[in-house]
């Protein structure tokens, strides 16, 4: 599950460390995607209340909680990639889905103050240095987004 090189998304070559996990496209399966990135962080220096963990913590259960809304395919899986890019001090975060028919907007959207939902986004572009999508081959998306390890 752990893989000491990688060169997931548009990170530079050079050494990474990261953490590849699949989950059900469940909301039980978005959590267990959260809990997983949390003790990820926890193994790599960042124990699970520090600013840096809380944030990815954030960034992760928004973006599996939005595939497993949006993007779920019965039969298929969603996929989490965290890459930790000590030199450069980012951390980036993908979350892959199987549905390729359904786009994300590429700004946060607007919300409405007294509204029950839409803010998810908002809370990935606050705590994002940058973020987007991509496409993923042969089918589906990938939504990222890279945080500061310093926050």
């Amino acid at each position: 599950m752990l893989t000491e090189t990688a060169t997931p998304g548009d990170l530079p070559q050079r050494e990474l460390q990261s953490l590849t996990v699949q989950f059900p496209s469940t909301p039980r399966g978005a959590q267990l995607a959260r809990r997983h990135a949390v003790r990820g962080m926890e193994e790599r220096g960042h124990p699970p209340a520090s600013d840096v963990s809380c944030a990815v913590a954030l960034v992760v259960g928004e973006l599996a909680a939005n595939a497993v809304q949006h993007g779920r395919v019965p039969g298929r899986e969603s996929g989490l990639l965290l890459a930790l890019d000590r030199a450069a001090g980012l951390l980036r975060v993908e979350v892959a889905d199987a549905a390729s028919a359904k786009r994300l907007p590429t700004a946060a959207p607007s919300s409405c103050p007294d509204g029950e939902s839409g803010r998810g986004l908002l809370l990935v572009d606050v705590l994002a240095v940058r973020w987007g999508t991509a496409p993923r081959s042969p089918v589906g998306k990938t939504v990222w987004a890279e945080l500061r390890l310093e926050i």
